[in-house]
């Protein structure tokens, strides 16, 4: 009886032929369409409007849509491995969740910051452009990377692609002076390509991420809509972001500084008890 339910639930488990989606691959569409969509909201909304008429202010309504359509892929991101780990795979699973990432935590922030760069004031097109290919290439590479080296279970070598992807909009978002906003950004190309370990999203953290992702929809909603208190819900919710991103390299950094100190302090005991 044990032999025949291992087997049965072996054969449920089982990868599926390329010819079938499984539930998780939905998810994965699900987050390739919502990056194609944010394209599309920052083109109608805010580019094509400030070509036709340079002198108007971008759309917030059109911005806030496009975030939170990412927001919302990160969403499917983050459940389409959980249900394929419950429920059966497919043979596609892996192919199409590289795709659906570039299209979501690639292409759309590069084209994020390159629209950045054409409607905002004393900005450059063509170092916006060179920023944008850089964040572009740095997802690739890192998702690249992803499939090529095996890491050790819970962590991921360098900063995940959605949350680069939403480091990168939330520095969008804030508007800084262009200069240092292309350095910040350019800081978040880096490291999603660097070798600093993040922690993956699961169980408690899984749901922390979840939580974090509707608090942003709705300070994006807030600013959307003209509420009051809504720039200051946006830009806390922006610096959160990039804090939360910076939160590894600084701890990295600590530990490292730990180290010294304390390899400095064995030596001064060491040359003590000389």
């Amino acid at each position: 009886m044990r032999r025949r339910r291992w087997a049965r639930d072996r054969e449920l488990r089982a990868p599926r032929s390329p010819q079938h989606l499984s539930t998780a691959d939905f998810l994965t569409l699900g987050n390739a369409v919502c990056g194609f969509l944010a394209i599309y909201s920052i083109t109608t909304g805010v580019l094509i409007p400030h070509i036709t008429n340079p002198d108007a202010a971008p759309d917030r309504h059109s911005a806030a849509t496009a975030v939170t359509l990412l927001l919302i892929g990160s969403m499917c991101d983050l459940f389409d491995g959980l249900v394929a780990r419950k429920l059966r795979s497919s043979a596609l699973g892996a192919e199409l969740d590289n795709l659906a990432d570039l299209i979501s935590f690639g292409i759309a922030p590069a084209y994020f910051v390159a629209v950045w760069g054409m409607v905002s004031q004393g900005s450059n097109r063509t170092l916006s452009a060179l920023i944008a290919l850089t964040v572009l290439l740095a997802v690739v590479l890192r998702l690249a990377r992803f499939s090529a080296v095996k890491m050790r279970p819970g962590v991921f070598q360098g900063m995940p692609c959605p949350m680069g992807a939403m480091t990168v909009i939330a520095i969008v978002l804030l508007d800084p002076p262009f200069l240092p906003g292309l350095l910040a950004i350019f800081g978040a190309a880096y490291l999603m390509v660097s070798r600093i370990e993040y922690p993956k999203p699961q169980g408690l953290l899984a749901t922390a991420t979840l939580c974090w992702v509707v608090v942003a929809i709705g300070c994006l909603a807030a600013w959307a809509t003209g509420l009051p208190g809504g720039d200051t819900l946006m830009h806390v919710g922006a610096f959160a972001q990039i804090t939360l991103a910076a939160m590894a390299p600084l701890l990295v950094i600590r530990r490292k500084v730990g180290q010294k100190v304390g390899d400095v302090r064995a030596r001064r005991a060491e040359s003590r008890l000389g």
